[in-house]
This record gives C-alpha cells, structure tokens and sequence, in this order.
C-alpha cells in the first residue's frame, strides 16, 4: 500500500470508531455541527490546504441550489459542480499543484451530493406546482392527486449551511456512499439509529474488508500491475501475458471491495441510513414506503442498512452477464445516475450514451476510463444478442452449460480485459499491454458481434418464412 492508501484506511477507521460516540450527542443542532466539523478535519488531514477546492465547490453549488429558480437550478448546479470538478483535475493546467488521490474522491462525492440536492429540488417544485394547478382546477387531476411530503415542502426552503453540513458530514465524506439529503435529514430526525444493529453489522462488514485486504494485498506482491509495465513482462509467453488480466483486475477489485466495506462500516457503526424492514428502503433512494409513522414503535422494528449497500460482492463475481454485474457495481452512484441523467435526458434514444459518458467524466479525464466504462457499453450489446440467440429459450442441463459459458466470457473480457485498461490508466500502457497479447479481447468481440448478428438475421428470415 503507498502513503495515500495507508492514509485513507486509517481515516476510515477513525469514521467508524467516531460512530460510537456521535450516537450520543444530545441534541439535533449539536450532532449536525460535530458530524461537519469531524468531517472537515478527515478531509483536511488527507487534503492539506486542497480541501479549498472542495469548499469553494461546495458553496458555490449551494449558491445555485438556494438562488436559482427552482426550475432551472438542477442544470445550473449540476453545470457548476461538474465544470468544477473538471477545473479540479485540471488544476495543473492553471499552475496549481495536483490535489492528492483521496481529495478526487472527496470532490467525487461532493459533485454527487450538492447536484443531487438541487435534482431534487427541482423535482419537488415540479411536485407542488402540479399539486397547486390540480387544485386550483387549471389542470386536470389524474387518477390521484400528487402526492407530496413535507419534505417536498422543506427543500424549497433549504439554506446554504444545511447544504454544507449536508455536504461535509463526516459519514461518507471520504468516499461515499452516495445518500440523499433525505437520509442525511433523517438521521438526525429519527430513533432509528438507537435500534439499528450497529455493531453487529459493523463486525460483519469488518470480517469482509479485512479479507479482501488481505486477498488485495497478497495478489498486489505476488503479481504487481508494475510488473506488466516492465521490458521483461513482453519477454513471457502470450499465455502468461494474457493470463495476467485476471491478477491485475483482481487486484483492483479487491481493493474497491476493501475500501466499500469500510464506507459502509461508517455508517453501520453510526446508524446511518438505518430503516425499519417496513419501509422497503434501497440502495442510494432510501425508504420506498410511507415510513415516519414507524418512528412510534421504533424500538419494535427490525432494521436494515439498504439505503447505504453500495456493491454486492457475491452478486458482482457470481452472476452470469456483464450487465447484471453492473447493476450490482457501485450501486448508489449508479441511483444517482439513473434518476439524475437517464430519466432526465429528453431523448430516449440518446440517454444511455449520454449516461455512460457522464459516468466515464465523473470518474475522470484518464483514456482508461473511457476504454473500460465505454468498452462495457459496447461489451453489454453483444451480451443481449447472444442471450436472445442461445439462452433466452434454453432449459435444464443445457441452459446452466450456456450461463457459465456467459460468465467466463463477462470474467474475461467483460471483467478483466477491459478492468484492466481501467487500471492501466494512460493510452500508451493500454495500447502496449493489448498490442502485446494481440488485441484479442476486441478480436473476440469483433468476430461475437459479427456471427451474433449473422445469426440474428437468419433466425428472423427462418421465422418469417415459418410463418
């Protein structure tokens, strides 16, 4: 592990242990004010004086989440956050010093957050102003009425300071989850967290980080990604140089893996983002369900940390197709993606694409993110024609044959050939490292793409002519 990561874990562990003790904090103002001030210093601690940059972004999207028309801030913050966040990996350019890699992390989730609240802003005053022309009888009702929260009512009031302490909470700060602002209110306004099992679902995620830590660890010394950057790893054979995607993704799995759990540990230990089961919460959104009312009975619920699961390790290695595995991959962000950009994008047939590439930005400027997360775009669309041709009618024996067939081509290619270039990072160490084991990750694509489409059309013309 180099500095930073060494860093980042023991900051993540101080989060966890601060859980504890934040519990106790009496009164609302009080915990709020704590919760930001610990998580400046966290964000300081791995920044230096960096951390102005996540300040400046910070209130100047707050500015346009509380000035701005409601109607327009969404796309004037989100415009903010994210030029912002390119300014900040572009600093270099402009004569400032490079912040260090836990910083990016930080202005990742800062990014998320202050767009993500002014999205929701906007779609509640979509909410009330519908609401107020059905009643007044200027539009027509529907089935039902709208239906709208206080919640609805509070966002259009909300301040910069409750954006900041929103923004700064020591929860998640370092690297997520992404949580609404919702969630983040809740926390302070609900007993859930007091009947949550706390510790026993921190110990568990514990068990797993330090596992794949461990896996991290081992796989990085036996079989360094460095070592695919060496004259002497193109002097190995062709099958040790393929071989070595597997290693080299693994690595970069686990350590994601890792650092998930211990985000995840955070809140745990604090009880954030704690829902009783009858409130139906997922991963990013949060409770589904009517849920105040359950605060009556708070101490005779069962409880969950839905809200805050952001990747679901078995999930991701076990399932068959590459599509499915990204379902379960960086879930929250992958929320906020989906609400924020896919369902907002005005043309059906272009908001996919857009998504992807606003996912391969928010995750930065490098030719290896564009190579991986556009790659799986593409990967995903050979995925379907081959599940409609081989798997979509299969049965018993021979449909289980056809999903581990799936899932070797998703770990190979999907996974590791193109994880790899991920980690790579720059053109140059991607296009010696594929040039090296003959670019046969795209050869392969090429050629199921070509006989998947092939096929395709013969399948169609013989039904056709069936009929």
């Amino acid at each position: 592990m180099n500095f930073d990561d060494i860093i980042y874990v023991l900051c993540l562990l101080s989060c966890v242990g601060a859980g504890k003790y934040v519990k106790k904090i009496e009164g609302e103002s009080q915990r709020k004010l704590i919760c930001t001030l610990f998580g400046l210093v966290v964000a300081f601690f791995v920044s230096g004086w960096h951390i102005l940059h996540c300040i400046i972004s910070a209130f100047l999207g707050a500015l346009a989440v509380v000035y701005v028309h409601p109607s327009k801030t969404h796309l004037i913050t989100f415009v903010i956050m994210f030029a912002y966040l390119a300014f900040f990996r572009l600093a270099h350019v402009f004569g400032f010093t490079n912040p260090p890699g836990p910083t990016n992390m930080i202005q990742m989730v800062l990014t998320l957050k202050v767009s993500g609240v002014a999205f929701e802003k906007a779609s509640s005053w979509k909410k009330l102003k519908q609401r107020e022309q059905e009643l007044s009888g200027n539009k027509p009702a529907e089935k039902e009425l709208v239906e709208i929260s206080d919640y609805d009512v509070e966002l259009q009031s909300i301040d910069i300071i409750g954006i900041f302490q929103y923004s700064f909470n020591y929860i998640g700060v370092l690297t997520g989850p992404y949580y609404r602002y919702r969630t983040y209110r809740d926390y302070f306004e609900t007993p859930f967290k007091d009947y949550a099992p706390c510790v026993e679902t921190t110990v568990e995620n514990l068990k797993f980080a330090a596992i794949y830590s461990v896996i991290y660890a081992t796989v990085d010394y036996i079989w360094p990604l460095s070592y695919a950057l060496s004259p002497e790893f193109y002097e190995r054979s062709f099958i040790y140089r393929f071989w070595y995607i597997w290693p080299a993704f693994l690595i970069f799995r686990m350590r994601i893996y890792a650092g998930l759990c211990l985000s995840e540990c955070v809140c745990n230990m604090a009880g954030f983002g704690a829902y009783p089961e009858e409130s139906d919460a997922t991963n990013g959104e949060g409770p589904r369900k009517q849920y105040l009312h359950l605060k009556r009975d708070a101490d005779k619920r069962s409880y969950n940390f839905n809200t805050i699961v952001n990747i679901r390790v078995k999930e991701v290695e076990k399932c068959f197709t590459l599509r499915e595995g990204m379902k379960h991959w960086n879930v929250c962000v992958q929320y906020w993606l989906a609400v924020n950009i896919y369902r907002q994008f005005p043309s059906k047939k272009y908001r996919t694409a857009v998504t992807l590439l606003c996912s391969a930005y928010w995750h930065g400027f490098r030719p290896g993110h564009y190579f991986c997360l556009l790659g799986a775009a593409s990967y995903v669309t050979v995925e379907d024609i081959w599940q409609k041709l081989v798997a979509k009618e299969a049965t018993g024996l021979k449909r289980l044959i056809i999903d581990y067939m799936f899932w070797f081509a998703k770990s190979c290619i999907g996974y590791n050939y193109l994880g790899t270039a991920f980690v790579l990072v720059s053109f140059s160490n991607i296009w010696n490292f594929y040039s090296s084991i003959y670019h046969v990750g795209y050869i392969a694509w090429f050629l199921m793409l070509a006989s998947g489409v092939v096929l395709t059309k013969r399948k169609t013309t013989i039904s056709v002519k069936n009929k």
